[in-house]
């Protein structure tokens, strides 16, 4: 294991039922996000699944959060106690988030402060809210930050291009996901 896998984490954000059925392409994302994941336990690299689930009832929701408000009666049965679509291995860390930003309302943060990385790989559903909200606020603590572009997806491919190309190389290193493998061999 080399010193930069040992301080590097792959974030595999909101790929969880409910989210990925929405894919058109489902079965080719989930392959890459598989060979993805398969390659970082290969490679002694921290697997991290994030996932947003809230309680019965859903009081993490305030009525004034435009976001998840319109979905708290959904959020109420089918997101409690969500979790990814991908089977975790045993050193997998599951970190369920109540928030879009994988940091916010989660204990994030501390694994990876108490885990020593000072890398992290993030891929997610979707480009303009988990990735984008988690890449900020990573910028913001000061990580390194890869984002795999193949390995977000957004339902606006317009929105999707100007956060690949334009916003994330202002804060990351925007790669695909066999450029990110190829470099690590």
């Amino acid at each position: 294991m080399n010193n930069k896998s040992e301080k590097t984490a792959l974030l595999v954000m909101d790929i969880q039922p409910g989210i990925v059925d929405n894919l058109d392409n489902k079965d080719e994302f989930l392959k890459k996000v598989n060979a993805t994941v398969d390659f970082a336990h290969k490679n002694n690299i921290q697997v991290i699944y994030v996932v947003v689930s809230f309680r019965k009832g859903a009081p993490e929701i305030s009525s004034s959060n435009k976001s998840f408000s319109a979905m708290k009666e959904r959020a109420s049965s089918s997101m409690v106690g969500v979790t990814p679509i991908i089977d975790i291995k045993d050193n997998d860390i599951l970190v369920t988030k109540h928030r879009i930003s994988a940091f916010s309302g989660s204990d994030l943060d501390m694994i990876l402060r108490a885990g020593g990385f000072e890398n992290i790989i993030l891929s997610g559903i979707s480009t303009s809210g988990v990735v984008l909200s988690t890449t900020r606020e990573a910028a913001d603590k000061d990580f390194t930050i890869t984002i795999l572009s193949d390995l977000c997806f957004d339902s606006d491919p317009e929105v999707h291009s100007v956060l690949i190309n334009k916003i994330f190389p202002r804060q990351a290193n925007v790669i695909t996901s066999d450029k990110w493998m190829e470099d690590l061999m």
